[in-house]
């Protein structure tokens, strides 16, 4: 294939990523802030907040990364080989990360949202957390395909 072929793809990556970026920049702060104003009484609030968020961007930015990698793959014909089965590892074991980090931070949601009385915070969470336990099982799929294909063409190969 001709490298280039997923230029579309890996730009759709990195356009995902920019808004993620400019979200934990501008408005992490800001839900920080306002927790803390939520519970004057309890200042560690706002340091949850920061951990919570910022650690679940972490292992989305390394999903985003083993994403443009499995699309470099692509591109140069090793899309069945163990790399692209180990990048699909690494995107399951990132989005099953968020899931948990996300799950861990919704009792500081909760709190949130019952002293406001938003219970948008809470949906917008168990979203994520749904989305995120989607792209795990859709990456084991990938993973075990793309495992499964390998195997035949190794028990292909031998045969001749």
């Amino acid at each position: 294939m001709k490298q280039g072929t997923t230029l579309f793809l890996k730009a759709a990556v990195i356009l995902i990523g920019i808004p993620v970026l400019a979200l934990c920049i501008f408005w992490v702060p800001e839900i920080a802030n306002y927790a803390t104003e939520l519970y004057p009484d309890m200042t560690y609030m706002k340091h949850l907040v920061f951990i919570d968020l910022y650690a679940s961007a972490i292992p989305f930015y390394i999903a985003l990364y083993q994403a443009i990698k499995l699309l470099g793959y692509i591109d140069y014909n090793k899309a069945f080989s163990d790399f692209s089965v180990l990048a699909l590892k690494h995107i399951k074991n990132c989005a099953i990360a968020i899931s948990i980090l996300y799950a861990a931070g919704m009792p500081i949601f909760y709190l949130m949202a019952e002293k406001d009385d938003a219970p948008g915070i809470i949906l917008i969470g168990m979203v994520v957390i749904f989305a995120s336990m989607v792209i795990a099982v859709f990456a084991a799929v990938l993973q075990r395909l793309i495992k499964e294909a390998i195997d035949i063409r190794s028990e292909n190969d031998l045969t001749v």
